[in-house]
């Protein structure tokens, strides 16, 4: 009974979308994070190429990372993200609106 519940509520798939483009966002997040550390980390340490004092391959991958995140997760939350009532009441109404007209 509850499984149909999930599905006649609207605010379930929009949770669900929501949640799907968070984990994509995770899975980019580490993608980037593994490739800058170990692809950029080979060799000595005597010659790698440091930026502001951090070695290129921590630098691109955390704080470069950090910001690249920031800055991509804010325009996900702006753009792609839905605002959604959490009253039931709200939203039986607006339900009952819609299917009066």
């Amino acid at each position: 009974m509850e499984d149909k519940m999930f599905s006649k509520d609207p605010r379930f798939k929009v949770a669900k979308r929501e949640a799907w483009i968070g984990v994509g966002l995770v899975v980019i997040n580490f993608l980037w994070w593994f490739g800058s550390a170990y692809g950029l980390s080979k060799g000595s340490p005597t010659e790698y190429t440091y930026i502001l004092g951090f070695p290129a391959w921590f630098f691109y991958s955390c704080i470069g990372g950090l910001i690249i995140m920031s800055i991509l997760i804010t325009f996900v939350v702006k753009v792609l993200f839905k605002e959604v009532s959490f009253d039931e009441e709200e939203q039986s109404a607006e339900e009952a609106n819609k299917g009066g007209l």
